[in-house]
């Protein structure tokens, strides 16, 4: 079913967009959720178990569970990370999203196919979303809301939120190969264990990966400077981890935002969400969780909005996020400020890694998604710990 005029119209089906779609349907509101066919951020595919609980997704979603990561220096040296008394889910992006897009569909949304194209406004002032249908046919969607959520490039913010500015990127590519767990080397590959590479060969300013998708597993790499040859760090890794001889399922690359934009709606019927909003964790480059808080804190908007007429309601989407995130947002920016600038002191960032109240501290600021505060006396042991690095008063 179609309306002459929808509540919302949601721009991009990634998981903020499903996300806002699927909440805001379920309230009885009009909603189409259009996106275009095809598309796959690349993505290692962690998700923590916090996302699990909090967005209600089955477990025969993940197609693993890792139990650990290992983090490998400049030098080669080795540190594995255990995680105690929890899990890092793992998910392939093609098949989460589009569960996630079907589940709005069942609240009731419509799922429109085809490619936004631009943002107008008819003469009483109701907002038209403008796109291509996937046969190449111009259309148009009236509606008294958009929420944009159609990626780090987004278009509804470079033609609806001129005021949203500009996040700082990081290149990212990666391969989706199949794997035989019984094949590979257990110390190259571990079915359980994501591999993170701080390597400058790999990546010079941030981090590439191996992370375990049950019968796949994501090679990728990610970077912010223009012009450094993603493709060829990851067929490196490949050969590399032994993983080179492996078919190759699929490739895909995208920018990351690594900072939310300093304005996410604007003013009057548009607010923006995930990717858009530019709110991937720096450092970590972890998005999925952040993406669907984003996308349910837009939907809330939103709703406040046609509940009451007030287009303010639209910024409480950004200001309770900062809120909430904005601390670990300012944390993990400084730490890979500092941190990641060279092999030196990726070298030490690594040996800090080895650090049992680092990892305790670390699994479970992730796994819950709040900053760690119960162990006070851990807290002050890194602090100096940091100091020490930072200083070189230890070995890295």
């Amino acid at each position: 079913m179609t309306h002459d005029v929808y509540d919302v119209v949601v721009v991009g089906g990634g998981p903020a967009g499903a996300t806002a779609a699927a909440d805001l349907a379920r309230k009885g509101r009009k909603v189409a959720l259009l996106d275009r066919a095809g598309r796959i951020k690349p993505c290692g595919g962690a998700i923590p178990p916090k996302l699990v609980e909090e967005f209600a997704i089955p477990p025969s979603l993940m197609v693993a569970q890792v139990h650990g990561a290992r983090i490998v220096a400049p030098s080669n040296r080795r540190v594995d990370m255990p995680i105690e008394g929890g899990y890092v889910g793992m998910v392939d992006r093609e098949e989460f999203d589009e569960w996630l897009r079907q589940r709005a569909a069942v609240n009731g949304a419509d799922r429109i196919e085809g490619a936004y194209t631009a943002y107008t406004r008819d003469d009483t002032g109701c907002a038209v979303v403008h796109y291509q249908s996937r046969g190449g046919e111009a259309a148009t969607l009236r509606t008294r809301a958009v929420i944009g959520a159609d990626g780090a490039n987004s278009a509804v913010a470079r033609t609806a939120v001129p005021k949203a500015g500009k996040a700082p990127f990081v290149f990212a590519y990666h391969e989706i190969v199949e794997i035989d767990p019984k094949r590979q080397s257990a110390d190259a590959y571990d079915p359980k264990r994501c591999d993170i590479y701080y390597q400058a060969r790999y990546s010079p300013d941030f981090y590439c990966w191996v992370f375990p998708h049950g019968d796949t597993a994501s090679i990728g790499t990610g970077s912010a400077i223009k012009g450094f040859a993603l493709r060829d760090a990851v067929s490196q890794l490949r050969e590399m981890t032994g993983l080179d001889a492996v078919r190759t399922i699929r490739k895909e690359g995208a920018p990351i935002p690594l900072k939310p934009l300093k304005r996410w709606d604007n003013g009057r019927d548009t607010v923006l969400a995930g990717d858009a909003a530019g709110v991937v964790a720096p450092a970590s480059g972890e998005g999925i969780y952040y993406a669907m808080t984003g996308g349910r804190l837009a939907a809330d908007a939103v709703e406040a909005f046609l509940e009451t007429g007030d287009a303010r309601a639209l910024a409480t989407a950004r200001k309770r996020f900062m809120k909430a995130r904005g601390r670990v947002f300012w944390v993990l920016a400084i730490m890979q400020h500092f941190w990641y600038r060279s092999d030196a002191r990726r070298e030490r960032f690594v040996s800090m890694c080895a650090d049992k109240d680092v990892q305790r501290i670390t699994w479970e600021a992730y796994m819950n998604k709040r900053m760690v505060r119960s162990k006070p006396m851990a807290h002050v042991r890194i602090f100096f710990k940091d100091l020490a690095h930072l200083f070189g008063l230890v070995p890295p």
